[in-house]
């Protein structure tokens, strides 16, 4: 069964016309992975199913009776702190925005993804009460009502689980990767990532009929993401979920829609089985458009040599096959060229050797807001390693970046750095970046380029000439990681602390990266919740284990393996 169907759709934003003549459907069982490059038109196309966006004239979007439609959008909270879970029926119509208030917590909001078991409670409270009415008791036929209302509503209020339905709500805040403190705490108090969290709760407790998420995974530690594909595979409607983390997309989906170049294409399987699928179909349509060619190179020397035949010999029937020839030409199927390489940035990060001790951290300790983060870390980073850092939210990983680049000290131990150690670092909110700076000059102020260079080496980045003279807080996400990146290149440093550095990449922004890491001759110590890049990336793992750090040699399979998961 389909239930939401989409026709002709044309899509303009300004002046850049995103896609057009768009069709696709979801059915309503699916679980779909949205992907494309960054500005293919994968949030817009949300935003259009929504209502957010409006089509242009000709295309339609129409969804089966009934189906209701949750959407959590990439900034669930706005500058006002108002968040919005946009739906498209009047069952959910109570659920429009969330706003921020000294008086919500992620349990309220979480709690509100089944308004009805509130309700539910206040009526069972209002029915027992009336049986204790004599006027109800005594009477026979009020009883009887009064009986069966009750049992109607209590067998509404077991199918939402009852008594144990706060419970569940505990246990999916927990799951998703919000400690059991934090559930009560004022949105104020909380990050943006955690207020994303409560938000992604409340959908998935509402269970509409077809979830619609945009990048729900970037704040999920480890486990919150395991976690998050177990409740999509397990979903009992139609998910679609824009996402760059490939695991994720290899765990949880059936099928996977590719917006590129303004079209849409579907299939079926995993994220790993659609890149061999889309890598054989391009070599095919490649041979066919070459054996193409060739047909079109002959019949053009035919029609040619027909047509001057005719003009010279002044015979007809030369010209009439030239003719019949320029029609079969006219009305074949054109087969278009594949793109078998897409440009993408150009990132080097070049490194030099350095000391071969780079870092190391002698009985280290931590405390924060009256927590012990972690105690007694005794670890050694050597040149040339790949070092992973993973662990739950809160247990201390970012805080370890911040002791090494002596942003805070430890409360005791000692962290020592090579001698010929210079450290880049990538920041997960890009706060190291000036957002009232242009693209050029923060370029220039990281080194003395001219003018010229300057933009020549940021167009290596992917943006337009157009962007270069921007405020870096109007890029996007990607946008801004992309810079971040440009800048470690020119910074030249040979330690790099990569927080979180795929989280707003594109899936070809972060095989560049990939690459980029493989081939730098320095050290990089790096936090990711990205187990793909992990895998690619790192030959050892530090894993954060009620609050000291254990070694593990390989990728983060080999630490699933180690382990047992």
């Amino acid at each position: 069964m389909i239930s939401i169907q989409l026709s002709n759709l044309t899509l303009v934003l300004g002046a850049r016309r995103i896609f057009e003549n768009l069709g696709w459907e979801v059915q309503h069982d699916q679980k779909l992975g949205l992907v494309g490059p960054n500005g293919a038109g994968k949030s817009s196309l949300l935003k259009l199913i929504t209502g957010e966006y409006s089509a242009e004239p000709g295309g339609s979007v129409t969804r089966a009776r009934g189906v209701t439609i949750g959407y959590m959008p990439q900034n669930v909270f706005d500058s006002a702190g108002v968040g919005w879970i946009s739906t498209l029926s009047p069952a959910y119509d109570d659920q429009a925005p969330v706003g921020q208030t000294e008086f919500q917590t992620p349990f309220a909001i979480a709690m509100g993804g089944a308004p009805r078991y509130t309700e539910l409670q206040t009526e069972l409270e209002q029915v027992e009460a009336s049986l204790g009415d004599p006027d109800v008791y005594g009477h026979e036929r009020r009883l009887g009502r009064a009986l069966h209302a009750q049992q109607r509503l209590l067998d509404e209020y077991l199918a939402l689980g009852g008594d144990s339905f706060p419970q569940r709500v505990t246990e999916m805040l927990l799951g998703l990767g919000l400690a059991a403190h934090e559930h009560h705490k004022p949105l104020e108090a909380l990050s943006g990532g955690q207020k994303k969290l409560a938000v992604l709760a409340r959908l998935l407790l509402a269970q509409p009929d077809v979830l619609l998420l945009d990048e729900p995974d970037n704040h999920l530690d480890l486990p919150g993401k395991v976690y998050l594909e177990r409740l999509i595979r397990a979903y009992p409607g139609a998910v679609v979920i824009i996402s760059h983390d490939r695991y994720l997309l290899d765990a949880a989906v059936t099928h996977i829609a590719e917006i590129e170049d303004g079209r849409m294409s579907t299939f079926s399987g995993s994220y790993s089985e659609y890149m061999l699928d889309k890598e054989s179909r391009l070599l095919r349509q490649e041979e066919l458009f070459r054996v193409q060619q060739r047909q079109v190179r002959h019949m053009e020397e035919a029609i040619k040599r027909f047509s001057i035949w005719a003009k010279v010999f002044d015979i007809e029937k030369f010209a009439a096959r030239a003719r019949n020839m320029q029609k079969r030409l006219d009305k074949m199927d054109k087969i278009e060229r594949p793109t078998l390489e897409r440009r993408r940035m150009e990132l080097r990060l070049g490194g030099w050797r350095g000391s071969n001790k780079v870092l190391e951290l002698r009985g280290v300790t931590r405390s924060f807001d009256g927590r012990v983060l972690f105690s007694g870390l005794d670890q050694v980073i050597w040149h040339g390693e790949r070092v992973g850092l993973i662990g739950p939210n809160g247990s201390g990983k970012s805080a370890l970046l911040r002791l090494v680049l002596g942003d805070e000290q430890p409360d005791t131990g000692e962290i020592i750095l090579g001698p010929s150690v210079k450290i880049g670092y990538y920041a997960q909110e890009h706060e190291t970046l000036d957002f009232n700076s242009t693209l050029l000059e923060a370029v220039r102020q990281q080194a003395e380029l001219s003018e010229s260079r300057a933009v020549a080496f940021l167009l290596r980045y992917l943006f337009t000439y157009q962007q270069i003279t921007q405020k870096i807080g109007d890029l996007s996400g990607g946008e801004r990681s992309r810079l971040q990146l440009a800048l470690l290149v020119l910074s030249g440093a040979n330690f790099l602390l990569l927080d979180e550095p795929t989280n707003n990449l594109d899936i070809a922004s972060a095989e560049v990266l990939e690459q980029a890491l493989e081939d730098f001759v320095g050290t990089a110590l790096i936090i990711s919740h990205d187990r793909y890049f992990l895998d690619r990336t790192v030959d050892r793992l530090l894993a954060f284990e009620q609050g000291s750090l254990q070694a593990y040699p390989g990728g983060y399979s080999d630490y699933l393996e180690h382990t047992g998961g």
